[in-house]
């Protein structure tokens, strides 16, 4: 992404926790982009900004957000599983919760995925599919707004404090190593 002035400087694979925050906001912005252009055009046809708009942000669900999901479910789970020991049992409560949500949230994916990827080659949705994406969009959008905020606000501050550096730099490279970058 292009630096922007003003703007907090992205993290990297040195802040695997920071990284998976930032990923948060791209989730965030590319959530909205599908619901305004959904909202806006109600499957109706796309003009050539909603079309691009569209491909980007399905591309963004279908290819960068599974591995957030694996580096959540791979790396910083299993390591903050093997803390609850002495913990309270809401982090493993929490933990299982999370995990959970990210499997409903994959199905609505589908379901996005799959009606997006009609909307474009059709160039419309019937009514009911239509109905379908903007509900799955709205699902999708309720279950966000609380699982970003307790991964950023709770989960990832815990996270910070229960794991040594030599754990955030392991999630660090195998963060990276999802993505094909040696580190």
């Amino acid at each position: 992404m292009p630096i922007q002035i003003g703007q907090k400087r992205e993290s990297d694979f040195s802040d695997p926790l920071g990284l998976l925050s930032d990923c948060h906001r791209r989730i965030e912005h590319f959530l909205a982009v599908l619901i305004r252009v959904c909202d806006g055009t109600k499957g109706g046809s796309l003009d050539p900004e909603q079309r691009v708009a569209l491909e980007k942000a399905l591309a963004y669900f279908r290819d960068a957000a599974p591995k957030h999901t694996a580096d959540e479910e791979e790396s910083l789970f299993p390591r903050l599983h093997a803390t609850v020991f002495d913990q309270p049992d809401s982090l493993m409560t929490s933990l299982v919760c999370l995990e959970q949500e990210h499997e409903v949230a994959a199905r609505d994916h589908q379901v996005v995925d799959e009606l997006g990827l009609r909307w474009l080659n059709e160039g419309a949705l019937a009514g009911r599919d239509s109905q379908a994406l903007s509900e799955a969009l709205a699902r999708l959008n309720e279950l966000y707004s609380l699982h970003i905020e307790i991964e950023d606000r709770e989960l990832f501050p815990l996270a910070a404090r229960l794991l040594g550096p030599d754990e955030l730099a392991a999630v660090g490279r195998e963060m990276a190593g999802r993505r094909g970058i040696k580190k």
